[in-house]
């Protein structure tokens, strides 16, 4: 009788054994392979793929997308991921031909920026046809990009197609309730205190969300220097005004922010520097602004409480 239990337990262990890995045949033991460009929408993927997928972002807490330049290693995690996300809309300013030779590859290839509608995009200027990348800062925005990483995962996985609509479907809501928060904080201010003076010009998306005029002392790309002009010009405008405060971004030098509080300090008034925002990147691992939701709401805390 010992022997007949025994070899009962052998048989069910080894059909144990066998389902388990007939359900990793095809992903593998940690999931699919995800390679994502930048912070948040490694952020992103990780929330909607959940555990069925394995995530990696090429640039971590405090790179310059527009910077960065991908190495040969990053290249060949790319061509050996099973689905790649990028932001598009040149963000990762010296990546595009990388995105371009991967389409034809046997991986699943995801620009998020095509979720997103043509009316809704900012033009970078009236005479060019550039879209500025920074679309994240619109929540609203943020929940059509995710549709589209939403469907990746569908043409990648399309067993697990109900899996991923659960986690975007909760995610959604999440962003709802996140939108809620930065209106409400932002209605905290009155509408003539609503002036953001930032390093670069990566707010714009913001601004137009939540009523806020939004000035940057370089351009839509870290890429462009400001000048003595420039410095001036807005140190001008922002003595005159009386604004409170300007702010540092986590991925752009201080100097510049410093130089322009300088100069608004010779003409007689005295500006805060407010705080760090968080720009191109997520917040380090550990911290509170960690996810795209935790960065959202430091942005919104740092720019309400500075300027009241």
């Amino acid at each position: 009788m010992k022997n007949k239990i025994y070899l009962l337990l052998v048989i069910i262990m080894l059909v144990s054994v066998f389902t388990a890995c007939s359900a990793n045949k095809e992903t593998g033991e940690e999931g699919f392979r995800v390679i994502t460009t930048t912070t948040m929408l490694a952020d992103m993927a990780r929330v909607i793929g959940g555990d069925l997928v394995e995530v990696e972002g090429l640039m971590g807490p405090g790179i310059d997308p527009h910077l960065y330049k991908a190495s040969a290693g990053d290249v060949t995690k790319m061509q050996k991921a099973n689905m790649v996300v990028f932001n598009g809309l040149h963000l990762e300013g010296k990546m595009g031909e990388i995105f371009e030779k991967l389409q034809g590859g046997n991986q699943v290839v995801v620009e998020i920026a095509k979720g997103i509608k043509e009316e809704d995009l900012i033009r970078i200027d009236d005479s060019s046809s550039l879209h500025d990348p920074h679309i994240w800062f619109n929540v609203l925005l943020w929940k059509d990009a995710a549709k589209v990483v939403l469907d990746g995962f569908i043409e990648l996985d399309p067993e697990n197609t109900e899996t991923y609509k659960k986690n975007y479907e909760a995610y959604l809501l999440d962003l709802d309730d996140l939108n809620n928060y930065v209106v409400d904080r932002a209605n905290e201010l009155d509408e003539s205190k609503r002036v953001l003076v930032t390093a670069h010009d990566a707010f714009s998306y913001f601004g137009q969300a939540y009523g806020f005029e939004v000035m940057g002392l370089q351009g839509i790309s870290t890429a462009s220097e400001a000048g003595t002009g420039d410095v001036r010009d807005l140190a001008t405008y922002i003595a005159s005004n009386e604004i409170k405060a300007i702010f540092v971004e986590s991925s752009v030098p201080r100097k510049n922010i410093e130089a322009l509080q300088e100069a608004v300090n010779a003409q007689g008034f005295n500006v805060e520097i407010g705080g760090e925002l968080y720009s191109d990147s997520l917040g380090s691992p550990g911290s509170s602004a960690e996810t795209y939701i935790g960065t959202v709401k430091a942005n919104i805390d740092t720019i309400v409480d500075a300027l009241k």
